[in-house]
């Protein structure tokens, strides 16, 4: 095998263009994603039936009747310093109706702690029929050391609901989010006595 010999340089210059093309395709890929990021959330969301208040006004309005359903609530925290509660246990809401309640939020540590709640339905299947219209499980909270703070739910019971689903269970459970994985989040001062 023969080596062709080249300036000096000319190596490194080639080397340096890939390079150069690897990280331009690597930033459109990126900006690409960031571009398209939002409608393909939004398809999920769609297909899931999370946050769809579009069709709150529709379930409100369905020509089903409502029949009452037994709503109960639960909390649990993740070893992460939050004492979570719901502030009622149980409610008895009909199908159709927009139903606000209230979770409380205690941070015990001396320090921030940043959560995201993630939700949770029994059962299983009636999760497809809870429309959340606001949660504080949408995005990531920041509590300040000692905070204590009232989160609100507010949901509509689909009409569609199955005759035999008599009792729903809403159960949120707070994880911490590690450090570093929030980007300019500052710390929420509103606090409740």
């Amino acid at each position: 095998m023969s080596q062709v010999l080249t300036p000096a340089g000319t190596l490194t210059k080639a080397a340096n263009r890939r390079l150069a093309l690897r990280l331009l395709v690597v930033i459109a890929g990126s900006l690409l994603f960031v571009a398209v990021q939002p409608g393909l959330y939004k398809a999920f969301c769609d297909w899931t039936g999370i946050y769809d208040i579009d069709r709150a006004d529709q379930l409100a309005h369905s020509p089903l009747a409502g029949r009452a359903v037994r709503l109960e609530f639960d909390a649990n925290s993740f070893d992460n310093g939050l004492r979570f509660r719901p502030e009622l246990a149980t409610l008895s809401a009909k199908t159709g109706n927009v139903v606000h309640v209230t979770y409380r939020v205690e941070n015990t540590r001396d320090t921030v702690v940043i959560g995201q709640a993630v939700p949770s339905y029994s059962p299983q299947h009636a999760g497809g029929y809870v429309k959340k219209l606001d949660c504080f499980c949408f995005k990531q909270q920041t509590f300040a050391p000692h905070e204590v703070r009232e989160l609100p739910v507010v949901f509509v019971l689909d009409p569609q609901l199955p005759a035999d689903v008599t009792t729903v269970t809403l159960s949120y459970t707070f994880f911490e989010v590690p450090e570093g994985s929030v980007q300019g989040r500052s710390v929420n001062s509103k606090s409740a006595p």
